[in-house]
C-alpha cells in the first residue's frame, strides 16, 4: 500500500476526487471501524509529500493520524480535523457498490462520499498542494486524521484530546464537518457554516400500572400510557428559542432572499410566530429552509425504543420503558429540557434526562469572516450564513481544549440535491466538481487564517 501511496501522490491533490475514491474503497464501517489501513494509506500520501505524521491509538486496529505543518507564528495553529469511519449500508439498496468508489454521472457513489471521506479528501488536497507549493503559512496547520465519529470517540478525538492534548496546544480554531455547502432558497443561494452544534443524549421514561392476564379489561395501563406519550410527543411542539447563532443566521437569511420570504424568515426571531412561519416557508416552495431552520429553534426528542412490552401475548406488562433520543440547543442543559417534555408530556411522568457534555454556549466568531468572503469569491452570488448543526460531531471533544470548530467543508451543489437526506443514506455520493471547490476553499483557508479577528 505504501507503494501505491506514493505513485498516486504524485500532484494527487489536483484530483480530490480520485483521492475520495481511494478512501472509500476502504471498507470503514463502524461497528467495528477497522480504519489502520484507510489511516495508513493517507500516512504513506503525506510520507511521500515529506510531511511527517503521528499514528496514535488506543486500538492498533483504529488508529489516528496527526501531522503538522509549520508556518510563520503569525497566527495560533489552526486544526482540520476528520473521520474515516462510515455508518453500516446493511440493508440498503446501491445503485452502484457502496464501497467501489464509482464515478458515475458527474458523482462520485459511495458510502463516506458526504460524511466524511470527501471531506477528508478536501483536507488532505489543500495540506498536500500547500506543501507541494511551499505556501507561507500564518501559523503550523495541524492535520488529524480520526478514527470512531460514527461511535462515541472512544478510539478517536476523545482519545486524543485525553491523552495526546499536548498535539493541539495553542490552536484556537479548527476545520471540521459539516458546513458551506449549497442551500438553494428562492432563486439565491446559501452557504451555511457551521458555528455551534446542538447536545446529544437520552431520556428515559417509565411507564407503570397494574400488571395481569390480557383477556381482563384493563383501563389506563402501561400500553395506553405509552399510546398517550407517543401522541403527546408527535402532536406538540417543545416551545422555541432563539440563540445568539440563529439571530444572526435570521438576519443574514432574510436580507439574502426575495422580500416576501425574508419577511418570513424574520418572523423565525419571535418564538410566538415560529411555528406558523415554519408553515409559510413550506408554502412558498422553501421547505429546504424549514427543516435548516427547525432543529436551530428547538431541542428535539423522538421516541426510538420500547422495552418490558411482551414477549408474552397473554400478559399485561407492569412496566414499559420508553427510550428517547434527544439533541438540545447550545446553551440548554439537563433540568432545561425535563421542564420543557413535563409541559408536554405531564408532571407524573417518571423521567430522566442524560445529556453528552456541553459545547460553549456562544461560539468564537472570530474566523467567520475569513471564511465567509472565501466562499463569497468562489461563489460571488452566494450569501455565508451561520448555522448550528442539528447533531454532534467530534467538535465536541475538541472544546474541552477551548478549540472553536468551524463546519466548513464547501461543496457547490446543484439545484434539487438533498445534502442532509444523501448523507448515510444508499447512494450516498458527491459532485466531482463540488469536491474541487471544496480542496480550493479549504486551501484557501489555509492561506488566510491568519486574517482571524485576534488571530496576531
Amino acid at each position: 500500500m505504501a507503494e501505491t501511496a506514493g505513485r498516486a501522490s504524485d500532484r494527487i491533490f489536483e484530483r480530490p476526487a480520485e483521492l475520495l475514491r481511494a478512501l472509500i474503497r476502504f471498507d470503514t464501517t463502524n461497528p467495528p471501524g477497522r480504519e489502520a489501513a484507510c489511516v495508513q494509506y493517507v500516512h504513506g500520501l503525506l510520507a511521500a509529500a515529506g510531511i511527517e505524521a503521528r499514528l496514535l491509538a488506543r486500538d492498533p486496529a483504529r488508529p489516528n493520524l496527526v501531522a503538522r505543518l509549520p508556518g510563520r507564528g503569525d497566527a495560533p495553529p489552526l486544526l482540520l480535523y476528520g473521520h474515516v469511519d462510515v455508518v453500516s449500508t446493511a440493508d440498503q439498496a446501491w445503485r452502484h457498490p457502496p464501497f467501489a468508489g464509482v464515478i458515475a454521472d458527474g458523482y462520485v457513489w459511495g458510502r463516506g462520499a458526504l460524511d466524511m471521506k470527501g471531506g477528508v479528501a478536501m483536507m488532505l488536497a489543500a495540506v498536500l498542494r500547500a506543501k507541494a507549493e511551499a505556501v507561507s503559512l500564518p501559523g503550523d496547520v495541524v492535520l488529524a486524521v480520526l478514527s470512531d465519529e460514527e461511535g462515541v470517540g472512544e478510539y478517536g478525538a476523545r482519545y486524543l484530546v485525553e491523552g495526546h492534548p499536548d498535539l493541539f496546544a495553542g490552536v484556537r480554531y479548527a476545520i471540521g464537518e459539516f458546513g458551506g455547502f449549497t442551500l438553494h432558497v428562492g432563486g439565491g443561494r446559501l452557504y451555511p457554516i457551521q458555528v455551534a452544534e446542538r447536545r446529544s443524549g437520552m431520556v428515559r421514561a417509565t411507564l407503570r400500572g397494574p400488571s395481569g392476564h390480557a383477556n381482563l379489561p384493563l383501563r389506563g395501563g402501561t400500553m395506553a400510557q405509552l399510546g398517550d406519550l407517543l401522541v403527546r410527543l408527535d402532536r406538540r411542539r417543545l416551545p422555541a428559542h432563539v440563540t445568539p447563532v440563529t439571530r444572526r443566521f435570521v438576519e443574514a437569511t432574510a436580507a439574502a432572499l426575495p422580500p416576501a420570504t425574508g419577511a418570513v424568515v424574520r418572523q423565525l426571531v419571535d418564538p410566538t410566530r415560529a411555528d406558523a412561519a415554519l408553515g409559510q416557508l413550506d408554502a412558498l416552495g422553501a421547505s429546504s429552509l424549514a427543516q435548516l431552520c427547525e432543529p436551530m429553534l428547538r431541542h428535539t426528542v423522538n421516541a426510538t425504543v420500547v422495552r418490558g412490552a411482551g414477549p408474552d401475548v397473554g400478559a399485561i406488562p407492569g412496566e414499559v420503558v420508553v427510550e428517547m433520543a434527544v439533541t438540545a440547543l447550545p446553551g440548554f442543559g439537563p433540568d432545561d429540557v425535563l421542564a420543557e417534555l413535563r409541559e408536554v408530556l405531564g408532571d407524573s411522568l417518571e423521567l430522566e434526562v442524560h445529556l453528552g457534555e456541553p459545547g460553549p454556549a456562544e461560539p468564537d466568531m472570530g474566523l467567520f469572516d475569513t471564511l465567509a468572503a472565501i466562499l463569497g469569491e468562489a461563489d460571488p452570488g452566494g450569501v455565508p450564513v451561520p448555522w448550528v448543526m442539528p447533531a454532534v460531531t467530534d467538535g465536541r471533544f475538541f472544546a474541552r481544549l477551548g478549540i472553536q470548530t468551524y463546519g466548513f467543508l464547501p461543496l457547490h451543489l446543484p439545484e434539487g440535491f438533498d445534502f442532509a437526506r444523501t448523507i448515510h443514506a444508499a447512494d450516498e455520493r458527491v459532485p466531482v466538481d463540488a469536491l474541487a471547490f471544496g480542496a480550493d476553499a479549504v486551501f484557501r483557508a489555509l492561506q488566510r487564517f491568519g486574517e482571524a479577528a485576534g488571530a496576531g
